[in-house]
């Protein structure tokens, strides 16, 4: 059954939660050192080096599957 009461939408044209704009309030005051918390450009600073990290482990599992399996091309005799 569909709520009587309806809200106003208020919207940027994305498809946020309804607490959308009260969540960009919070980090807008975050973001001007009204609020505790961190900023969105610590946020994206510390993100960057997690993203590397999770970048440089799936390279590094690549690189180990393709070298097991030239070491066992290698240790296959030649016919």
């Amino acid at each position: 059954m569909p709520c009587p009461r309806r809200c106003p939408a208020v919207s940027d044209g994305s498809t946020r939660a309804p607490r959308g704009a009260a969540d960009l309030v919070k980090r807008a005051g975050t973001d001007e050192g009204l609020r505790k918390g961190t900023t969105s450009q610590d946020a994206a600073r510390i993100a960057e080096p997690e993203r590397e990290v999770k970048e440089l482990r799936r390279a590094d599992a690549i690189l180990k599957s393709a070298s097991a399996f030239f070491a066992a091309e290698l240790d296959c005799p030649l016919r």
